[in-house]
């Protein structure tokens, strides 16, 4: 069942390594140089992080989203505080997802890049563990990855270490230098960029909440568990997961000055500069964010119709209705006030 939900992954990952193998042999590199196969990972995850770009600028967006609408959150979860009752809780859920629904948030968006990368981080692992069986002819070939190539890929080397060898079932010494220099690089870019999203990109209100000292927590817990189970993937993959680190630190780091999240000091250092430029404010706002203005005018329709009735006051061509009432009463003619009269 695994093999067929990630056959056309690992097909897609053979493609694009043998495609910039291909590429980087033809303008000079060694073929069987592991340099020029750890190039061709590289490649893979400059295509897949492009591919992911539309899905990273709905993710930003609804993140910055998600951050303006806490306040009425809070308010929301305020209000049925300390009620455990199903109808309280229905009632809360229900206006939690009207709030989303009209403001056009929704809070699965910003794990999408990362669901969807990890499929392709197994097919790569697997892709590369099965080299040695599909470079012997023990496994059939993946798409263009031959025999041949799936063996020349075996054999290439990285300063002395292949690129499948993991740092458990090594014995060499240069493997072992290899795959910790690249665990420990893995760990740090890891840990660095969580600490740039704290520190720059959170306003101070959202550092208060649960969530945010779970990711304070995650900022210091998923390093170690990368450095503990690292040892364990070979080579190319290391090198996958290191230079996916580095392209979400970059794409962080330019998201950050350019689109800070509301409230942050990322935020305050863009309007800054903006302010200098003599440019205009650049802060975000969206529609929906409070309820409707409607609401508010059936409010002070209520107010006027409460007032209809109040008696009217005389003037020299009729008489006029109370006070927000806006009904005008017909003049009576001098003829007509006579006969009344008699």
């Amino acid at each position: 069942m695994l093999d067929t939900i990630l056959f056309p992954l690992e097909w897609f990952v053979a493609v694009v390594m043998v495609g910039f193998h291909s590429a980087f042999s033809a303008i000079g590199m060694p073929e069987k140089s592991g340099w020029t196969w750890a190039l061709s990972i590289v490649g893979l995850v400059i295509v897949l992080r492009i591919l992911l770009i539309p899905l990273f600028v709905k993710q930003i967006k609804s993140s910055r989203r998600m951050q303006l609408i806490q306040p009425e959150l809070q308010k929301i979860q305020a209000k049925y505080k300390g009620k455990k009752d199903p109808e309280s809780r229905q009632k809360m859920t229900e206006e939690t997802m009207e709030l989303y629904k009209r403001t056009g948030t929704n809070p699965f968006s910003s794990c999408l890049p990362m669901l969807l990368q990890a499929p392709f981080f197994f097919a790569l692992f697997r892709v590369l563990s099965r080299l040695p069986e599909i470079g012997s002819g023990q496994k059939s070939p993946i798409g263009p990855l031959s025999a041949q190539l799936a063996d020349q890929a075996e054999k290439s080397t990285l300063f002395g270490s292949p690129l499948s060898a993991t740092f458990m079932n090594s014995s060499g010494m240069s493997t072992k230098i290899v795959t910790l220099v690249l665990i420990v690089l893995m760990s740090v870019s890891t840990f660095t960029t969580q600490h740039q999203l704290m520190t720059k990109n959170m306003p101070a209100a959202a550092l208060d909440n649960p969530m945010a000292k779970q990711q304070k927590i995650l900022m210091y817990i998923l390093p170690l568990v990368f450095f503990f189970t690292g040892p364990n993937f070979p080579i190319g993959v290391l090198i996958y997961w290191l230079v996916t680190n580095i392209w979400t630190m970059c794409q962080q780091f330019y998201v950050i000055r350019h689109m800070p999240a509301p409230g942050s000091e990322a935020e305050k250092a863009l309007e800054a500069r903006r302010a200098a430029k003599g440019k205009p404010s650049a802060k975000l706002s969206i529609p929906g964010l409070t309820k409707p203005e409607a609401e508010a005018a059936d409010g002070a329709d209520s107010a006027v119709v409460a007032t209809q009735g109040t008696p009217g006051r005389s003037t020299a061509g009729g008489s006029l209705a109370g006070k927000g009432s806006g009904q005008r009463v017909q003049p009576t003619s001098n003829k007509r006030k006579k006969n009344r009269k008699r």
